[in-house]
């Protein structure tokens, strides 16, 4: 919550206060944070919820704001923004701050003008493109906004100013708290400034006590402490120097203090009418008279446009600007006439109930739902990502210092936090297989660039890798079981005596590639006997995944030994168990093999077209272009065209919702893959371009126009948000870029298909 906050005395730091207070109690204390601004280089003795503060004129101050919220990974900003409490010219300093946050904004507009300056339209249209909804707590507020500034209303919502759930008391209950038991009282409080109008309720004193002489007037409430400190304490001792010259000085009482939320309450319960004599009608919002109703106060107001609002329908009594005589005639008359005064009070504190904090703080987080959601349907690009440029269609190096990082001496670490490895998580054998793949894979490269560089990749990649995730993949085996397991704690604690089907598959993955292309005798050897023994239990898998993952293992290393009547057999019923699911699943309009698109999509269609090659299966391939194009159709930008993989959240049923977000790093790695071998298949370049599409993604081509790619690490962040990247860079995800990477490095120039030379993906398969 960026705003004003208590002790700061001013309106804005009450309401962030109270708003604050009222989520806090509705929804718990969770990770709400507040950021005020300090308008004094001492600052304030802020409470436990402010863990950071702005220096209101110092520019970089924003700057640094924006990069701490993004860091703890918040979710929603909400900025309460009045001109005034920023600096710059028209409070333009905010602009940094939110021009470089990553989540989602929801502005509350304490004040829209029907007039702004130049400044203050620049600063407002600009707070109006950063915010994804805005908060008005007018009508009139909703009405300039969509006149004016060409907001569309559905971004609007109108959400009330909170007030205090008070009882509706009689105010003698509070007087005897201010000595004034007995008395007819007359209250205005909130900070002193020359626009209250104040002198105007005095100016109309002489003419109420010539009707009722136990009216007394009470003012309550510290100088602004920006008057304050360009002009003294002048105004109020104007206010002094009148109410003696007209002889009322007995009847005017000056409570010359910050009033806190909890004296407010007795203020306002102790007035029998409350006065808002403000000056002039350009006021969108007022706190106190928002307090005054809430408690079912009689109210008298000039006709400012809050008042006109909010004391509509006989909730009150306006009187013109600048009107000593009328504020005195409506005085008089509700004091004259209690059955009116009361049925006033009534039908203000019934209104008022839709205000209580509790709802407010409903409506506040139902305004954040309803961003969650449109960004779930519509991503918002931030606007770091609008200026910045993104090299699409083109490799970078390869840098395995992130792939490195996560490597100890057992094996690849699960997960990480931004870019350190995250040793809770432990370690799995799909990481494990799925860097075994990579590091052969880099060997394979090292060795067809020999001599033309003046370094082997092999060099990137820590000594002896290959060896470190295949002695993984052994110690993960369960011989008594035929099955691998899956997670492995970092106190090298297995979690379950068998993992998923999709975790034995991977393996089997892994293990085909180093058969089918490592030229090292000892892991071919070590690799070879674990693929003997681990192969037949790929016969009971029921899940189509597993059978895709391990036809890829398979034709890996059938591509080296293909005189295997076992492996043979295995690929041979696996392939045709995914053959016959597509094909008495699949419709006009849902060309799948399940009735739901998950996970690692692509990778289905993708051994269909392996196998398929190979075995030239005519029907097998066509099956496959089939389903791999219509599952590029469904991951398109209707808007576009870029990729856009199936969102975890959800996922896609047939006849429901597809799902968005969180879109993975996986998915984009499987359609280059099958993609590419589509292309090798059929040689047509289209299949190119779609690999291209699905890399960029990568690169910052998708949704939200960020990369996930670091540069500066070689790692890729764990996959895109509703509204940011997730900037944790686990091992699945770096893994499936730099297998991404590798593969789209090999990719043959269209006259080269089919020819060995430097491609460094054989010419018939896979990653």
């Amino acid at each position: 919550m960026i705003g004003n906050y208590l002790p700061r005395q001013c309106g804005i730091a009450t309401f962030t206060t109270d708003l604050c207070a009222a989520i806090s109690a509705e929804y718990g204390t969770a990770r709400l944070l507040a950021l005020p601004v300090n308008d004094t280089e001492q600052g304030y003795d802020y409470p436990a919820r402010v863990r950071w503060s702005l220096a209101q004129d110092d520019l970089r101050s924003y700057q640094e704001a924006a990069d701490f919220l993004n860091f703890n990974n918040i979710d929603m900003v909400c900025l309460q923004h009045e001109y005034g409490i920023f600096g710059g010219p028209a409070g333009s300093h905010i602009l940094q701050l939110l021009r470089g946050l990553k989540m989602p904004v929801v502005t509350t507009l304490h004040t829209v003008l029907r007039e702004p300056n130049p400044d203050q339209l620049m600063v407002m249209e600009e707070i109006l493109e950063l915010s994804d909804r805005l908060i008005v707590m007018s009508q009139l507020s909703s009405q300039f906004l969509q006149e004016i500034f060409k907001v569309p209303g559905s971004k609007i919502d109108m959400v009330p100013h909170g007030v205090p759930d008070l009882p509706f008391l009689d105010p003698n209950f509070y007087k005897d708290r201010f000595g004034i038991e007995g008395k007819a009282v007359l209250l205005t409080f909130g900070l002193l400034s020359p626009n209250k109008g104040i002198e105007n309720v005095i100016q109309a004193l002489p003419q109420i006590l010539s009707k009722h002489k136990n009216v007394v007037y009470m003012v309550a409430g510290a100088t602004h402490p920006h008057v304050l400190r360009r002009e003294g304490d002048q105004y109020r001792a104007s206010l002094q120097a009148l109410a003696k010259e007209v002889g009322v000085e007995s009847n005017v009482i000056f409570h010359n203090r910050f009033v806190s939320p909890e004296e407010m309450v007795e203020f306002i319960g102790a007035a029998d009418i409350y006065i808002t004599p403000y000056r002039h009608e350009a006021q969108v919002v007022s706190g106190t008279l928002a307090y005054a109703l809430g408690a079912g106060k009689a109210i008298i107001s000039t006709p400012y446009w809050h008042a006109v609002e909010l004391l509509d329908d006989r909730r009150g009594a306006l009187v013109p600007f600048q009107d000593p005589d009328a504020i005195a005639r409506k005085t008089v008359e509700l004091l004259d006439t209690p059955a009116i005064r009361h049925a006033m009070r009534k039908r203000a504190y019934l209104f008022a109930r839709e205000m209580v904090w509790k709802r407010v703080a409903q409506g506040y987080m139902e305004s954040f739902a309803r961003v969650r959601s449109d960004r779930m349907e519509s991503p918002h690009v931030q606007f770091s990502a609008r200026i910045t440029h993104n090299s699409l269609n083109q490799l970078p190096a390869l840098k395995l210092d992130h792939l490195n990082r996560l490597t100890d001496d057992t094996g690849m670490l699960q997960h990480s936090i931004f870019t350190i490895p995250k040793y809770g998580e432990g370690y799995t054998t799909d990481d494990n297989a799925r860097a075994l793949i990579l590091t052969v894979l880099t060997e394979q490269r090292s060795k067809q660039q020999l001599g033309k560089t003046d370094f082997a990749i092999r060099d990137l990649v820590i000594p002896d890798s290959s060896f470190r995730y295949l002695a993984f993949l052994e110690h993960a085996f369960n011989p008594a079981r035929g099955r691998f397991r899956n997670f492995l704690g970092y106190n090298r604690q297995w979690s379950e005596a068998e993992g998923s089907e999709d975790s034995h598959g991977r393996a089997l993955w892994g293990l085909g590639t180093v058969l089918g292309r490592s030229r090292d005798q000892g892991l071919r050897c070590a690799a070879g006997r674990l693929f003997e023994f681990s192969l037949p239990a790929a016969l009971e898998f029921s899940r189509p995944r597993a059978w895709a993952y391990t036809l890829l293992g398979i034709q890996e290393y059938l591509d080296s030994y293909p005189g295997d009547r076992d492996a043979q057999h295995i690929r041979s019923a696996l392939s045709r168990r995914l053959l016959e699911m597509y094909e008495s699943i699949q419709s006009p309009d849902w060309k799948w093999f399940e009735n739901i698109l998950a996970y690692g999509n692509a990778r289905l269609p993708q051994a269909m077209l392996l196998v398929g090659s190979a075995c030239s299966d005519d029907r097998m391939i066509s099956a496959g272009l089939e389903a791999l194009d219509w599952l590029l159709k469904i991951q398109r930008c209707e808007t576009n065209g870029h990729f856009v993989p199936i969102g975890s959240q959800g996922f896609y049923h047939k006849d429901g919702e597809k799902a968005r977000f969180d879109q993975q790093p996986l998915e984009a790695a499987g359609a280059v893959s099958a993609c590419l071998q589509a292309y090798r298949v059929t040689g047509d370049s289209r299949w190119r371009t779609e690999a291209w599409s699905a890399f960029n993604w990568f690169l910052g081509e998708n949704d939200l126009q960020l990369p996930l790619y670091d540069s500066a690490t070689g790692g890729c962040r764990d996959g895109l948000h509703p509204d940011r990247a997730n900037e944790n860079q686990g091992a699945e995800s770096t893994l499936s870029f730099l297998m991404a990477l590798l593969e789209m490095s090999s990719l043959p120039e269209p006259e080269s298909l089919g020819t060995s030379g430097e491609l460094f993906v054989a010419s018939t398969n896979g990653l």
